[in-house]
């Protein structure tokens, strides 16, 4: 059966095409109907089938034109699975080692890719059976810019399922270890890019972060992990959640690699929907001057006390604080009441917001210009649901929550959050009018022991999801925020985190620099 085209053909493209989307049966326009609540009697009925046919021919139209236009042909790159001897912190997806060969500023540098960010011709899970044996058509614009950089692409990191989770017990794969004690997490989501940098296998990677999955295994690992603003580094090309709060950032050891990193990485791509005022690419490695003499640290009160955390850990985190206090800057107190409460609106954002665009929109959703992945939709379409039993708890009850936020709700508390958003914003902008940067512990708490139990373990969720409190707010915010290690506790890293302004992620690197300095470098995990 074929489609007849409305415009005249052109020279190299006929003037009809196959029909190659499957036709619904009469059952499935009554599912269809039921679920949106019409009624159509038995008149009715074949009328609507037909019209809905007769639609379906553009699908059939669309599909021609994009085989012939637009569909990517996959590279042939060369890759393997680890084997466990040469794995043995389970942070490695796949190894390879590409390279464009040219010279640039992270020329000899290897970089390690969170697997939720396409390497073309390379597998990409995201932690998930629910994408496995996906083998992306196009790079990541990161990648891209990596590459043009002279980066030689070391492999995929493993990541949790589908990165909802804040621990690192959740991959497909299996757990990732700690370098610090390799019975403990590393944090998540981003924990597969955390264990290689703090492990020294790589020398810089690539986080995600939706609710501080850059900072989380960063402070938990000992190393520097710089979520920045939102929008700066396009998100092209990797695995969406919701995409007001998607971020990609980098991960390293020192403040001037992730300042390079950044420089790297930043600027609008005129291909993601998230930069929707065009970044202004900065060199941000010219910021780590040294010199922080009148910068105004604000110690953010509602980041210290939560229930649960060692005193230890903040009484760590305030004496790092102080330490600026050597290098000619001016320290105080601030209280944003709205901290508190931020969390449980990042939870309703991602609940669902993750439901309506990640799951029920197969990642990428609908309604947004700019790049999609179609073979990626496609994929995660069939495999999601030919899987779902095996997704992780934390996919779970997302998926659960959401839905029910969303149908029998309406999604009215997704629209809640989103108007409450610009208050909570004002909180911050007004302390940070006051301070330069507001300082606390990124995490509340230190690596826990791996638990016993499989990610599909319901009884973890908490577990998974308890380490948000104090990274969440900055992504629903949008602000850039770093993560470095403010000194070791029980012989476990502790991270501080510092907020800046928006699109002020120089003065934040800046500071971060001037600590790493003043403390002549940061920790190296053992071994």
């Amino acid at each position: 059966m074929t489609t007849k085209l409305l415009g005249a053909p052109t020279a190299d493209y006929p003037d009809e095409v196959e029909m190659t989307v499957s036709r619904p049966s009469a059952a499935d326009i009554d599912a269809a109907a039921q679920y949106f609540g019409f009624h159509l009697n038995a008149e009715e009925r074949p009328g609507y089938l037909a019209a809905v046919e007769q639609t379906l021919a553009s699908y059939d139209v669309v599909d021609a034109l994009y085989e012939k236009f637009a569909r990517p042909q996959v590279p042939e790159r060369a890759y393997q699975f680890p084997q466990p001897a040469d794995n043995p912190l389970g942070a490695w997806y796949v190894t390879t080692e590409i390279t464009s060969g040219a010279d640039g500023p992270l020329s000899g540098r290897s970089v390690a890719i969170k697997d939720n960010i396409a390497v073309a011709g390379i597998p990409m899970m995201n932690g998930s059976r629910a994408l496995e044996g996906y083998l992306p058509g196009r790079d990541a614009t990161v990648v891209e810019r990596l590459l043009a950089a002279g980066a030689t692409i070391a492999g995929k990191s493993v990541c949790e399922d589908l990165c909802c989770s804040g621990s690192s017990f959740t991959p497909a794969s299996g757990p990732v270890r700690n370098p610090w004690d390799t019975d403990r997490e590393t944090g998540g989501s981003s924990c597969g890019s955390a264990a290689l940098v703090a492990s020294g296998q790589v020398d810089l990677a690539l986080g995600g972060d939706q609710g501080g999955s850059i900072r989380i295994p960063a402070s938990l690992c000992g190393i520097v992990g710089h979520k920045p603003t939102h929008g700066l580094v396009p998100y092209t090309g990797a695995f969406p959640i919701e995409r007001t709060v998607d971020h990609l950032g980098p991960m390293t050891r020192t403040v001037a690699d992730a300042a390079l990193l950044l420089t790297v990485l930043a600027g609008a791509d005129g291909n993601d929907p998230r930069q929707c005022t065009e970044p202004v690419a900065v060199d941000y490695r010219a910021a780590l001057t040294g010199d922080v003499t009148g910068l105004r640290v604000g110690i953010l009160l509602e980041g210290f006390g939560w229930p649960g955390s060692p005193p230890a850990v903040d009484d760590a985190v305030r004496s790092a604080v102080q330490r600026f206090g050597e290098i000619g800057c001016s320290i105080g107190e601030v209280s944003v009441p709205w901290h508190l409460s931020a969390l449980h609106i990042l939870a309703v954002i991602l609940t669902d917001g993750g439901t309506a665009q990640m799951l029920d929109g197969n990642g990428y959703g609908s309604g947004v210009k700019g790049r999609y992945d179609p073979e990626l939709v496609a994929h995660f379409a069939t495999q999601r649901v030919a899987k779902a039993d095996e997704l992780a708890s934390t996919v779970k009850v997302a998926a659960l929550t959401g839905h029910y936020g969303l149908h029998t709700l309406g999604g009215a508390s997704y629209a809640k959050a989103r108007n409450l958003i610009p208050r909570v914003s004002a909180a911050y902008d007004e302390a940070l009018a006051r301070y330069d940067v507001l300082a606390m512990p990124t995490v509340p708490g230190l690596a826990n022991l791996l638990p016993q139990g499989g990610p599909r373990d319901v009884a973890l969720i908490p577990r998974a999801m308890g380490k948000a409190f104090n990274t969440g707010p900055m992504d629903i915010t949008g602000h850039p925020a770093i993560s470095v290690p403010a000194g070791l506790v029980d012989g476990l890293p502790v991270g501080m985190m510092l907020v800046g302004k928006l699109f002020d992620d120089a003065t934040v690197l800046r500071l971060a620099d001037a600590f790493e300095s003043l403390c002549g470098g940061f920790p190296v995990a053992p071994g």
